[in-house]
């Protein structure tokens, strides 16, 4: 690949039917929505995804389902987590067999591994790959150092999905230790420090998909240098953002269904925090709000 995957790469939800079931007729809407909104990309399936309540063949099915109705418009990043290196190669090769652009990987999410266990992890995943690979970096256990000794070693591991808080200041720690080795850092954690992060050289962001168009603007308007209409946008999702760390994705599910992109709020991450009464006021005054900023969804 030879131009850098940059700019706005919305992660997927996994939507579920009323009894749980997959529903990737409600994926394949969301791929839609979200190339109608102006994304440079696609991500699936990664934590906002549900990935590690899917089974093998689930993930596999859906990760097609994501490719197929991207269509090369725009490039997908399929992930490829596992709690151990056989795993995440199984699904790593997968990804490339079904047409991934690149793949992402969170470090194994069970157990605490160590800093040679985790280099390995990584480069049996780019061995499997064969293509550009993502570190999303979301947990303990790794630092700059760490990150710029992998992207320097292995030759397919090229970009970064900085969550660690605070974010930007790993952000800018990442693009100094790593140097020409890292070809982009992302930020996550739903574009919440997006203008710090690009202001110390993000190069692109993974946020949910319930409001691509308000990313793609923000992400459009510093490009342009319009950093002041970047931070009127900002400032106009903000309380989207905060409402979804405050409550978790099912807020972003709700506003997927309240948009008629997909049809269920269904989750399958247990724990997961139902909205009540109050909340549905509230998501409606947020939405009210943004209205004059999304589009409308066929």
């Amino acid at each position: 690949m030879d131009a850098p995957l940059e700019g706005i790469f919305p992660v997927l939800q996994t939507p579920f039917d009323n009894a749980g079931v997959i529903d990737p007729a409600g994926l394949t809407r969301q791929v839609e929505a979200c190339v109608a909104a102006g994304c440079h990309g696609l991500v699936y399936p990664v934590l906002g995804g549900e990935f590690q309540f899917l089974t093998s063949s689930e993930r596999a099915c859906m990760v097609e389902t994501v490719i197929h109705a991207a269509g090369g418009r725009v490039p997908v990043v399929a992930g490829v987590a596992g709690a151990s290196p056989p795993i995440a190669v199984e699904h790593a090769r997968h990804a490339a067999a079904a047409g991934a652009d690149a793949v992402i990987a969170l470090p194994p999410f069970i157990g605490s591994p160590g800093r040679e266990e985790l280099a390995y992890y990584y480069r049996s995943i780019a061995a499997a790959a064969g293509m550009p690979v993502f570190i999303q970096h979301s947990g303990p256990g790794m630092d700059a150092g760490l990150l710029a000794r992998l992207l320097h070693d292995i030759e397919q591991v090229e970009y970064i999905k900085e969550e660690m808080a605070p974010s930007a200041h790993h952000i800018s720690a990442v693009i100094e230790a790593a140097g020409d080795a890292c070809r982009g850092v992302f930020g996550g954690a739903h574009g919440r420090w997006m203008l710090s992060e690009l202001r110390r050289g993000a190069t692109g962001f993974m946020p949910a998909a319930e409001a691509v168009e308000l990313h793609v603007g923000i992400w459009n308007a510093y490009q342009s240098g319009d950093c002041a209409g970047a931070r009127r946008l900002f400032n106009a999702l903000l309380p989207l953002i905060n409402f979804i760390l405050l409550l978790g994705l099912r807020v972003c599910k709700e506003v997927l269904v309240r948009r008629g992109i997909i049809a269920t709020a269904t989750m399958r991450l247990p724990g997961a925090t139902v909205l009540d009464a109050q909340d549905q006021e509230e998501l409606t005054s947020i939405l009210e709000d943004l209205h004059p900023f999304l589009h409308t969804v066929d």
